[in-house]
């Protein structure tokens, strides 16, 4: 299982949100099995259709260190990048 998470919200003063990131993967059902272990809830998953690579979940810092210590590959900016365009390449 590969899950990924970000640090969007390292700078500037996101509220609650500050410190955290996204919660991505590479399949629907791995970010979703992943999100459960986190506890949380469905509704709170995003998405876009037809844009699979934009699914995730929204972390706070405490959100994003738990992933990070159940496993979840912390990734940059960058990395995210190729990430995401390899999802959209295999996908057409």
């Amino acid at each position: 299982m590969s899950v990924y998470v970000d640090h969007a919200f390292a700078v500037g003063d996101w509220g609650r949100w500050t410190g955290g990131g996204h919660l991505q993967a590479d399949t629907a059902a791995e970010l979703h099995a992943f999100a459960d272990k986190l506890g949380l809830r469905r509704e709170w998953f995003q998405s876009k259709p037809g844009r699979p690579e934009k699914d995730h979940h929204d972390l706070t810092r405490a959100g994003r260190e738990l992933a990070l210590t159940l496993g979840a590959i912390s990734e940059d900016r960058r990395a995210g990048t190729r990430r995401r365009q390899a999802i959209r390449l295999a996908r057409r």
